[in-house]
């Protein structure tokens, strides 16, 4: 049993997506009793494009003010807002180095993502991403631009094919008492006359839709997750595809899935 809070580190690019960020992991923290961390990266080549020394210095010490104080305020609205115990936290310098400082200074249970942004570069963006995939093996929640996972409410959960790692974890109660059943299972098949494979997790509360696997089936779930109001999609890494089930690269999913994405740990 955990006897300390978990602890969530959110990474995020502070763009117009960083409230709807905040708000998906201060609705997970609120779940499973957590603290947040919010943590920022801006690489030195975005901040000093001026030639003399004296104009770059300039230019990093009016960045750090204004970072600074932009944290200050989203940490200290949501915090209060909440009721909830959120710190904020920048770096400058390379992105995935002082990623990778503060993932072992802080050592989180969860980590948040935003999802990437095909339009244009963020820094929460589909490198950093597979780089936090590869490097941590804790969960990851890839949170949707879009629809937040509202605090002190109740969400729908749904796995995806089956994916079950989530419900072994401290994680599964907590998630569990704040979810409206009945709980939803997506399967992608190769046909129609596959068999469905028993599942083991809630049985008697679970209610299983197939998908069969072909070029438009990502976008096609995609859709009926969000007609479904589906607000987390329990997704497993690392575990061998059964044979009647085409196997999904777990950044398709990521990239292509436009609700929240909880990716179990390694």
């Amino acid at each position: 049993m955990k006897n300390n809070r978990y602890k969530i580190l959110v990474l995020s690019d502070l763009k117009k997506s960083e409230s709807t960020l905040l708000k998906s992991s201060v609705g997970l923290a609120k779940m499973i009793d957590g603290e947040v961390k919010l943590f920022h990266v801006k690489k030195h080549i975005d901040i000093v494009k001026r030639e003399n020394q004296f104009s770059a210095m300039r230019s990093l010490n009016e960045e750090h003010n204004n970072t600074k104080k932009q944290i200050d305020n989203l940490v200290e609205t949501f915090s209060h807002t909440y009721g909830l115990n959120i710190s904020g936290n920048y770096a400058f310098g390379k992105i995935k180095e002082e990623i990778q400082k503060q993932i072992e200074l802080y050592n989180p249970d969860v980590i948040v993502l935003g999802q990437r942004d095909a339009s244009s570069f963020k820094l929460i963006g589909d490198s950093v991403t597979r780089f936090i995939l590869k490097k941590f093996k804790g969960i990851v929640m890839i949170a949707s631009n879009e629809n937040a996972l509202e605090p002190d409410k109740k969400m729908t959960l749904a796995m995806l094919n089956g994916s079950r790692k989530i419900f072994n974890t401290g994680l599964s109660k907590a998630l569990m008492t704040h979810t409206a059943t009945p709980l939803k299972s997506f399967k992608i098949i190769s046909s129609q006359n596959e068999e469905a494979e028993a599942l083991d997790v809630m049985e008697d509360k679970v209610i299983e839709y197939k998908f069969e696997q072909n070029d438009n089936t990502l976008t096609t779930l995609s859709s009926y997750l969000l007609k479904s109001n589906i607000n987390l999609l329990c997704v497993d890494r690392n575990e061998k595809q059964k044979k009647s089930t085409q196997e999904m690269p777990l950044h398709e999913v990521v990239n292509k899935i436009n609700v929240s994405v909880l990716v179990s740990e390694a």
